[in-house]
């Protein structure tokens, strides 16, 4: 699916800087599509961009109103009816990265289709996939992977594309999950595709290309989660990825939600991720490591990250504070 820019982000009455991953991605790395966002009371939190109505924000040119909050069971409320309605009428697309469908809501979808604009559930696929059939594509291919989950693949993955389009390199961001769609305006939120079909939807995402077209592909879940790890695997195979960039957050005890499992090092993340990606490409190798050391200060950070490139031989950056620039690096030099 394609999402129409400019976008006004509704917020909601979010208090939680997380809740609001949504809008926060796409003011982070699309500001350029970004009208305004519109809160409503209550609500303690913000993306910076200017405040608008949802007639303020069309009158200066917003084509789509963009749910940027989500919540536990990604639920759509009804208390945020009222204000979908309003977009709809006001010709705007409305985009939701929520579990609950906006188009199973009647009301929701008759405004829709009586206002002749489009109700984009981006959690939900709505193409046909076929099987993965790991024929090599031209081009070159990257894929984020990670020690856990949520320890920013897809910071990474637009940080690395920022970096290589600064050098001018043949670059395009390829979006796996909600978040990385709406940023991108296209993609495939992969943990939704039945699992027989993960590879070759992965396929169909980063086509044949020139030789030295690199598409970043976004990286879902990990190999070591015992949840997560199929959708992990699916990609690892449909990407056929020449080089894996692995990211790792700093004091994690264990796998994410699941307190009894042990924590992998970056030399097993590494040794399974190698193993697994070599069945569609076996002449893959890793470009680098990224490191959220948000819990930490920046001296400290830097500090782990070069013990990480002394113990790997390997560039170790934290994206968000220190950028891609080393990873790049090594990308033009050795891929």
């Amino acid at each position: 699916m394609q999402i129409v820019g400019p976008y006004l982000l509704f917020i909601g009455d979010a208090t939680d800087a997380l809740s609001i991953k949504m809008a926060r991605g796409v003011a982070d790395f699309r500001p350029e599509l970004c009208i305004g966002e519109m809160q409503v009371e209550g609500c303690t939190v913000t993306t910076g961009l200017p405040q608008l109505t949802i007639a303020e924000g069309v009158a200066k040119g917003a084509k789509t109103f963009v749910l940027g909050f989500a919540n536990s069971g990604g639920v759509l409320d009804p208390k945020w009816h009222p204000y979908i309605l309003e977009a709809l009428a006001a010709g705007m697309d409305v985009v939701s990265g929520l579990h609950e469908k906006m188009s199973d809501v009647p009301e929701l979808a008759q405004a829709a289709a009586a206002n002749k604009v489009k109700l984009l559930d981006i959690r939900h696929p709505d193409g046909e996939f076929k099987t993965g059939t790991a024929v090599p594509r031209k081009g070159k291919r990257l894929l984020t992977i990670g020690t856990d989950c949520s320890v920013g693949k897809m910071y990474t993955s637009l940080s690395l594309e920022k970096a290589m389009k600064d050098q001018n390199m043949d670059v395009d961001f390829r979006a796996t999950g909600q978040c990385g769609i709406l940023i991108a305006g296209q993609g495939v939120a992969i943990d939704c595709v039945i699992s027989d079909f993960i590879s070759g939807a992965t396929e169909s995402l980063s086509p044949d290309n020139n030789e030295q077209h690199w598409d970043i592909i976004e990286g879902q879940g990990s190999l070591s989660h015992p949840a997560f790890a199929g959708v992990s695997m699916g990609l690892l195979h449909g990407s056929q990825p020449d080089a894996l960039v692995i990211c790792h957050a700093l004091n994690r005890h264990h796998m994410r939600g699941l307190p009894h499992t042990a924590f992998p090092s970056l030399q097993e993340t590494i040794a399974l991720n190698l193993q697994a990606a070599k069945l569609t490409n076996p002449n893959v190798k890793v470009a680098g490591i990224a490191v959220n050391t948000s819990s930490v200060s920046v001296e400290e950070g830097r500090a782990i990250c070069q013990q990480i490139s002394d113990e790997l031989s390997l560039p170790c950056v934290d994206p968000v504070r220190d950028g891609c620039d080393a990873i790049v690096e090594r990308l033009t030099q050795e891929f």
